[in-house]
């Protein structure tokens, strides 16, 4: 190893230590008042549910908390690579004070967010501020064996060492030295400490049984959703393309009673019903796009999303970086999730310009769109993007909209994808 590679893993050593302590002591100082205000708001509103304030406050501050915890959550990956995922029930919509509150509370999430708090607020601050204070502690060790000990005429303790001269006081240079040797080896890690810690109390104990219940809501709308698609596809076959070939079938009896009768009525019938035949074609078409676009099986997801916004009244413009392809059923999710979105920013977003984003990036295949619309897009029950949140939860997939008043709004889904 050359003298240049050992300076650069010095200097990156060091860059490192130095990233934990502040990271560390920012930690310290946000978190414990942070998680002393949550806990005593919440322990204060829980106390008032009997007398009816709590009903009112306390979604609002366990709401707060988790808040709190999800921040928490994102620093711990950001910070320490230690993912936290988050398992909260979902409340009802429209539910009244009393549902939400008694919902919030027969949520396991909720008390292990609870029992958190006062383990942040001391282990947790202790983990967090311990990187900081290796690194600067041991500077007040080598400032007093340079003759700050002076300053104190009575004799002063560094540690456990009781400076009273020049002897003593370098002894605490010693033990700031060994600390300093401590903080080399040990602030990164003690910063991983405090996020497992975080991990440890904050992760879902029951992971499996809480998996399990997941997986029966998301399998019930998966069966719910094929149900509701083989109904559609039955009433446009029943409705559309049959209606057209028995009205076809009834012409063709009709002309051969007339071909020698009345040839001229024949040739008319013989026009319309080529004409219906060509409609009940181009309904097939439309119906078999509709369960599985032939070009989605032949030329990818890629190819099918900049087909489907070559349809679009509204200028889009698709930008598609898929190394390979993914399982024909991700595949399938996806683009039909795409078309939702991009069907309900065509329809009430008043955008004039949509941006579609696919990509795959850390096992997951994303895909954003985003419009320049008025804004005001949510996610609730019987709407739209409900239907693109279930079709994507069987997939083990996931749906975030930020859609503030005024626009623009961006709606993003991942799903796992090998």
């Amino acid at each position: 190893m050359t003298m240049d590679t050992k300076n650069g893993d010095v200097r990156t050593k060091g860059r490192a230590i130095g990233l934990a302590a502040v990271r560390g002591l920012a930690l310290a100082l946000i978190s414990l008042p942070g998680a002393v205000l949550c806990f005593c708001l919440s322990l204060v509103s829980i106390a008032l549910i009997p007398i009816g304030v709590g009903l009112v406050t306390t979604p609002y501050v366990l709401a707060g908390v988790r808040v709190f915890a999800d921040w928490r959550r994102v620093l711990a990956a950001e910070w320490g690579g230690v993912r936290i995922p988050p398992a909260y029930r979902p409340l009802p919509e429209g539910a009244t004070p009393w549902a939400r509150t008694f919902g919030m509370l027969s949520d396991p999430a909720t008390w292990r967010d609870l029992l958190w708090l006062p383990v942040d607020m001391t282990a947790g601050f202790v983990t967090a501020l311990l990187p900081a204070v290796l690194l600067v502690y041991p500077l007040e060790g080598f400032a007093i064996a340079a003759g700050l000990w002076r300053v104190f005429p009575d004799g002063y303790w560094y540690g456990f060492v009781p400076v009273t001269g020049q002897v003593s006081a370098l002894g605490a240079a010693a033990l700031g030295l060994a600390l300093l040797g401590c903080a080399y080896f040990l602030t990164p890690r003690l910063l991983g400490v405090h996020f497992r810690l975080t991990r440890a109390v904050l992760s879902n104990q029951g992971e499996l049984a809480e998996r399990v219940r997941v997986l029966t809501e998301t399998r019930r709308d998966a069966v719910d959703t094929s149900a509701a698609e083989l109904r559609r596809i039955e009433r446009d076959l029943h409705d559309g393309a049959q209606a057209r070939l028995v009205a076809v079938g009834m012409d063709l009896g009709t002309i051969e009673a007339l071909l020698d009768k009345d040839p001229d009525q024949a040739r008319k019938l013989i026009a319309q019903a080529r004409a219906s035949s060509v409609e009940a074609l181009s309904e097939l078409r439309e119906l078999v796009r509709g369960i599985h676009p032939p070009v989605l099986a032949e030329r990818g997801l890629g190819d099918a999303v900049r087909a489907l916004a070559l349809r679009l009244p509204v200028a889009t413009e698709v930008s598609v970086d898929l190394p390979g392809r993914a399982e024909a059923p991700v595949e399938s999710a996806a683009y039909f999730a795409v078309s939702e979105v991009l069907t309900n920013a065509v329809k009430h977003s008043g955008a004039d310009r949509i941006w579609v984003d696919l990509h795959r990036a850390d096992g997951m295949l994303r895909a954003t769109v985003t419009d320049n619309g008025k804004g005001g897009a949510v996610i609730e029950a019987g709407s739209g993007l409900a239907g693109v949140e279930r079709r994507l939860g069987t997939f083990d997939g996931v749906l975030a909209v930020s859609s503030p008043a005024g626009g623009p709004t961006m709606v993003t889904m991942e799903i796992p994808c090998a």
